[in-house]
Order: C-alpha cells, then structure tokens, then sequence
C-alpha cells in the first residue's frame, strides 16, 4: 500500500511538471508562483543556448561554402570621349543703346507736348514745341531784307556783265546778299531748335515736363523715350579669361524673374582692362520680340570659355586624394567571367569641371573601366565583384 501511495506522488509530480512546460510564459507570470516563474526561466534560458549554438554552425558552414563572402561588390563604367563644354558663370544687367533721356536745345516757354506715355513714335517725328520768344518775327523781317539784297545783288550783276559800274559795287552788293542768306540760316537753325524731335525710333516711356513749363537748354529733363527692340546683356568678365571670352563665344542666357531661357552669343568682348577691378565688359545680345526683358534686369549667364571635343570624363565624387596632393581614381584589371577582377589604383591630372564631372587630362584611356559606386571603400589590389546594373 505504501509503495502505491509513493507511486502516486512520482505520477503527480510528472504530470505537473509536464503541463508546467507546455504552459506559455505569460501563463506561468498570471500563477505568481516563484518557484513555477524560475523553472520557466531556466527553460527559456536552456532554448537560448540551443539555438545560439544552432546559428554558430549554420555560419561555420556558409563561411564554408560562400567563397565570395568577403569580395566587395562595385559597379563600374567605362571611359568614353566625348565632348565637354566649360562654361563661365557670372551674372548681368539688361541694357539698351536706344534709352535716352530728352533734353531740349532751346530755352523757354514748352507750349506745346505732342505725345503721351506709352506712345510709339518714329524717327523725327515731333514730340514737343518750344516757344520761340519771338525768333519767328525776327526770321520774317531777316527774310525780306534778303529778299532786298537778292534784288540788289541781281540787277549790280547783270550792270557788271554788261562792263557798266565799277567792280567794287558788284562786290558789295554779292556781299550783302550772302550775309544776309547767312543771317536767315541762323535763324531757321536756331527757331528748329524750338522743335524737339524723336532721335529714334521708340515709345514714350516717361514725360518729365509738363506742357507750360520754362526750361533750359541742356538742363531740363523733358520725357525718356525706349526702344526694346536692340537689347543686350552687359557684364564684367575677369582679365584672366580675356583670351577664352571673345566675340561670337555662345551663352546661355536665364532670366529668373522672368522664368525665361535662351542661348545667345556674345556680340563684343571689350579691349580695355578696368584697373579698379581688373576686369573687362561683354556685351551678350538678346532677341526681345515679346518685349518682355526691359532695361536693368536682372540675367545669369553661361559664357562657354572652353571646349574639349575629345574629352574623358568621370565624377567628381570617385576621386580620391593621396598625403602628396595626388589624385587617384580605382580601375579594374583581369576580370573574370564571374564578373571579379583586381583593383587597381591610378593617379591622373585633372583639367576643368563642369557640374558634377570633371575632365581628365592624364591617367586614363578611351575604354577603361573605372570604379564608381564603393570606389572610396576598395583597395589597391583587392579583388572585387562588378554587379550588373
């Protein structure tokens, strides 16, 4: 009876213990029992070493069998020559030849203003009148003793044809007579001033002076007159590029408030050098057949200064810089079939940049292959995979 009664206890304690595992641990946590939480314990613990053992021999294997575990994997692309143009940026300012403040040439009374603003006007025509302050009269009253020496001048002429009358009266009467055509020239000349006209072709962008206004010769401001048609962009170029920006050189022209782009050329590269900036001008003209670019904006310019039609070029970002100033760029060498080969460092000399490329002057043929993505992580002489992209 007693071994029965033992036999029992064992079964108990089996059957507990068997369904104590199979509970999960957020069960074994609700029992609040110590003793339960630390046997589930010791069984999440004895799992964690298994399986930590498990993943030791799973990567014992594969570093086994993975031959290609520690090659770094590149892209590459191949050196090609192509043409590459240097652009010079700088920035303008919108001009015009045909923008000019009217002065008048006369002094006096503006009697009259033919035109207003925004007025289209042509080549001569009369914009304003000046009073004359009397030179119309005194033109009348020089006109007919003109006219009187004309006479005079005629009839002595014809007596000293016909050898009648002394050689000293023709004389004085031809003399009076031209200065007296003299005298009525300079008064039509001095009464034309009193006309302002249109020095060209333009609009009437601005009157200054009202009608009615006294105003002086050279002094008084009396409207602006603009022709949009002949625009150009004027800009100061560094002395050190004078042999690179000349005439007929093209531009890229961009007008940032206008959103607006065009390519252009550059029609005069001055020869003077500013001493107080150590810079010369260049006139870039602009087609204007919208009429939408006016004076003083504002333009961004791209002045091609260099042109290479046969260059390698290669990212910026590639290259990598050595203690002796040296730059190098990596290649790959004896690739495979697999696509692996050996990387090879290469010092070049690099020429101008563009953006984000730069020319290649020594280094590197037409046809090389070159390292791009993981070029700063390889070393010289480290095999490497090319991936395909």
């Amino acid at each position: 009876m007693k071994h029965i009664f033992s036999f029992l206890l064992i079964t108990i304690f089996i059957t507990s213990c068997s369904s104590d595992k199979n509970k999960t641990v957020e069960a074994v946590i609700e029992t609040d029992n110590l003793e339960q939480i630390r046997l589930k314990r010791g069984e999440v613990v004895a799992k964690q070493q298994e399986i930590a053992e498990q993943l030791k021999q799973l990567d014992e294997r594969i570093a086994v069998l993975d031959t290609t575990k520690k090659v770094p994997l590149i892209t590459t692309f191949t050196a090609k020559l192509d043409v590459f143009n240097h652009y010079l940026e700088l920035q303008g300012n919108v001009s015009t030849k045909n923008n000019l403040v009217v002065f008048p040439e006369y002094s006096g009374i503006l009697s009259h203003v033919y035109v207003k603003e925004g007025q289209k006007v042509t080549k001569g025509q009369t914009l304003a009148k000046i009073d004359d302050g009397g030179m119309s009269q005194q033109l009348a009253q020089a006109q007919i003793q003109a006219n009187l020496a004309k006479t005079t001048f005629e009839r002595q002429e014809r007596l000293w044809n016909q050898k009648i009358g002394s050689e000293i009266q023709f004389l004085q009467a031809k003399s009076t007579y031209e200065g007296q055509e003299q005298a009525v020239n300079q008064i039509k000349q001095q009464i034309g001033k009193t006309i302002v006209r249109a020095p060209f072709t333009g609009t009437i962008d601005d009157i200054i002076t009202e009608q009615g206004s006294v105003v002086a010769s050279g002094q008084s401001q009396l409207m602006r007159i603009v022709n949009l048609n002949n625009m150009y962009i004027e800009t100061n170029v560094p002395e050190r590029y004078i042999t690179n920006v000349t005439k007929n050189k093209d531009v890229e022209v961009e007008f940032p408030i206008l959103g607006k782009k065009m390519n252009a050329k550059v029609r005069q590269a001055g020869d003077f050098i500013n001493p107080a900036n150590r810079t010369f001008k260049v006139e870039i003209a602009v087609p204007n057949k919208d009429r939408s670019i006016k004076p003083n904006l504002t333009a961004k310019l791209k002045i091609n200064d260099y042109t290479n039609e046969k260059a390698l070029l290669i990212p910026q970002s590639i290259i990598s810089e050595n203690a002796n100033g040296e730059q190098y760029i990596y290649i790959i060498k004896s690739k495979n079939a697999d696509g692996e080969g050996i990387a090879e460092r290469i010092i070049i000399e690099t020429g101008k940049t563009q953006g984000d490329v730069i020319e290649v002057l020594k280094g590197i043929e037409n046809g090389t292959e070159i390292i791009q993505e993981g070029a700063r992580s390889v070393k010289n002489g480290q095999t490497v995979k090319v991936l395909d992209i």
